[in-house]
């Protein structure tokens, strides 16, 4: 199959680090091709892209490697860990994808259309001053290099959109305000973090699309605050978490993947959007509801001291929450696949064994 023929496909000087997949799989599937039709301007109009992922053996960051690999498009996982990146994405699974280390996340950057960056040390955990330190520092060291490569990249080699994530943390928290991507930042640990973030992406080359996702609570079977949730739960015979009256702005994992994807391949999506399903609940909705899913009883409350044994200082994220709406991407016509919680938690659980 030729790679570059007509005039009308372009491929891209500096792409050598990243290889198409072995022949065996190179085959028509629906009348689809490797090459990329691109137009004057450099941009995809197909569907394949070849892209670069921080944090991308996270819950989140796996997931997207996945969808992006089904929909064949070409992926460097950009990683500090070789060995557990190639745990996660084994050879023999997936092949043709690209796991580099420091050194060359240049070149992968460099020989990509699109730049995803979720790196970060989850917040879902027991905070110290240590932990705290290395929340903020993991997210912006990372951010900062990224921002950096692409920047430094030559102008024909540059990646044309950057897809950063952040948090709904940026807005503090509030059990009465309803907060949008217009909404001022909050003053707390968290809002501090994620400002301090999105500032480092926005010093990205402004001819780079740039798009900042802040993200909600991801719920999913495999990771994320849930499955640290569901066990706290089961102790306490499945009632609310703390008083049950904060804000849970929640994001099926499914839809969360589907958003940052989109992100990648659709011009429109730039500048903030909420990365959150259009129905937040209050906690005690979701412990009621998570509750009739499991076929626990849902009315002992857990303690505040419960969480915060568990999860420390970390414990805010659940105790103090905030009502975060989704306009931009309702806006732009997201198509969300779990709107509402009880339909996502019944995904979620579904083939789940409760003990």
């Amino acid at each position: 199959m030729e790679l570059c023929g007509a005039s009308a496909l372009a491929c891209r000087t500096s792409i050598n680090i990243l290889p198409h997949r072995p022949t065996s799989v190179c085959q028509f599937r629906r009348f689809r091709v490797w090459c990329v039709k691109t137009d004057v301007n450099g941009s995809s109009q197909g569907n394949q892209m070849t892209v670069s992922i921080t944090g991308a053996t996270g819950f989140i960051g796996s997931k997207l490697v996945q969808r992006l690999y089904e929909d064949n498009h070409s992926i460097c996982v950009l990683t500090r860990s070789k060995s557990k990146a190639e745990s996660i994405f084994p050879a023999k699974d997936l092949p043709g994808i690209v796991i580099a280390e420091e050194p060359q996340w240049k070149d992968c950057i460099q020989g990509s259309n699109g730049v995803v960056n979720l790196a970060g040390l989850p917040i879902s955990t027991r905070w110290s001053p240590e932990i705290k330190k290395e929340i903020k520092q993991s997210r912006i060291r990372v951010t900062s290099k990224v921002v950096d490569l692409i920047n430094n990249s030559p102008s024909d080699a540059r990646p044309k959109v950057l897809v950063s994530a952040t948090a709904v943390g940026y807005y503090g928290t509030s059990e009465t305000q309803v907060f949008d991507e217009q909404s001022p930042s909050g003053k707390d640990y968290l809002a501090e973090v994620c400002r301090e973030w999105e500032g480092t992406a926005l010093g990205v080359d402004k001819d780079v699309r740039l798009a900042l996702i802040r993200i909600g609570v991801v719920l999913g079977k495999d990771g994320g605050a849930l499955a640290k949730m569901i066990p706290i739960f089961m102790m306490f015979a499945g009632g609310p978490l703390g008083s049950g009256k904060q804000w849970f702005s929640w994001i099926h994992v499914d839809d969360i993947v589907n958003l940052l994807y989109e992100a990648l391949l659709n011009p429109s999506y730039k500048g903030v959007i909420n990365g959150t399903a259009p129905n937040p609940v209050r906690l005690a909705e979701m412990c009621e509801h998570l509750g009739s899913v499991m076929g626990r009883p849902s009315w002992l409350p857990v303690p505040d001291l419960a969480l915060k044994a568990v999860l420390g200082e970390g414990a805010t994220v659940v105790l103090e929450g905030q009502r975060v709406v989704p306009v931009r991407a309702k806006e732009l016509g997201f198509s969300y696949k779990y709107p509402y919680i009880k339909e996502a938690l019944k995904a979620i659980l579904a083939q789940k064994v409760v003990a």
